[in-house]
């Protein structure tokens, strides 16, 4: 337990390269989307591999994107940041002051498992809402600086050069993704086993995982939108929801596209909406001449940060009349 306690302090963070590339995800933003991703897959898959053919839907976590090496007695040896996809920083003092980062595979509970000869994992960094909350109360009542969602709060805590200050953030971690598995037992065939495979492993991996056969494709949809109506009753934050392909050798198969995955997909959410008061109009010229006017707002909050100004484009999206009825009211 004590090399929890952190108190590392580092002068920099070392790159480390990753296993295989961090990809991120192509987007949809509604049920037509959806549906066409599908139709996408389905064209590149025989009609064999279509009769097997089954999604897995899982959330898509606020926070920030970590790295888990282990090597072949178990232990946790190397944790680094998702960087630019290929190479990332190395932040291991920092991650092994997170309780639920597990320092040695198998956890003791479950002792009669042997660990592979090396594993690698994708997991999420986060921290909880009433925590996140908690923090900030705390930092504001001692006139220090907060932070301004749970996302920044979860970068800035793992991104600390001195580990002992990590060691004093409420961080969590979820892992959801075997990135390299090599050695005994036989590598899982499909994404839902993969998840049951770290789970016996001492992993914490969400509960909030559905598996659908192609077959009941319009049951996964349904499943999207009511996650995205309840997402807000979840006591952390997602900005969307993940489907995979079930089978990793028909993700093998379907590859990818530039730096996407044909095999995933994120489903986003609406951004959250707010009303606030149009204070003032002010106009920026630019260096090179360009005028552009920016909206002085009240202050509001969306999504855990504080607006107070934002850019106006488009002449056509600022309706002058409504401007005018500010002005006389």
């Amino acid at each position: 337990p004590t090399v929890r306690i952190g108190g590392d302090v580092a002068e920099r963070f070392e790159k480390v390269p990753h296993p295989a590339p961090m990809l991120s995800l192509a987007n949809a933003f509604d049920e037509d989307d959806l549906r066409a991703w599908r139709e996408r897959i389905k064209r590149l898959l025989s009609d064999d591999e279509i009769a097997e053919l089954a999604y897995v839907v899982e959330p898509k976590f606020d926070g920030l994107t970590v790295v888990l090496h282990y090597d072949e007695q178990g232990r946790f040896v190397l944790g680094a940041t998702r960087g630019d996809g290929d190479v990332g920083e190395n932040i291991t003092a920092n991650l092994r002051t997170v309780a639920q980062v597990p320092l040695q595979i198998p956890v003791p509970t479950n002792s009669g498992l042997m660990p592979p000869a090396r594993l690698v994992v994708r997991g999420e960094a986060y921290v909880e809402k009433a925590a996140f909350d908690a923090f900030n109360r705390e930092r504001a009542q001692a006139d220090e600086r907060t932070y301004a969602n749970p996302r920044n709060f979860a970068a800035g805590s793992l991104r600390q050069l001195d580990s002992g200050v990590t060691a004093q953030r409420p961080l969590k971690i979820w892992a959801y993704q075997i990135l390299l598995l090599a050695g005994e037992p036989a590598p899982p065939g499909t994404h839902s086993a993969s998840l049951d495979y770290l789970r016996d492993f001492g992993f914490p991996v969400s509960a909030l995982t559905e598996r659908f056969s192609d077959d009941a494709f319009e049951d996964l949809v349904e499943y999207v939108g009511q996650f995205g109506a309840a997402r807000h009753d979840l006591p952390f934050e997602v900005d969307g929801i993940v489907i995979k392909v079930d089978s990793l050798a028909q993700q093998a198969k379907l590859g990818f596209t530039g730096k996407d995955p044909r095999w995933a997909l994120a489903y986003k959410f609406p951004g959250e909406e707010a009303v606030t008061d149009l204070l003032d109009i002010v106009i920026n010229v630019g260096r090179t001449g360009a005028v552009t006017p920016n909206a002085v707002l009240a202050p509001v909050q969306i999504g855990g940060v504080t607006v107070r100004s934002a850019t106006l484009h488009n002449e056509d999206s600022v309706s002058y009349t409504h401007l005018r009825a500010h002005e006389t009211s």
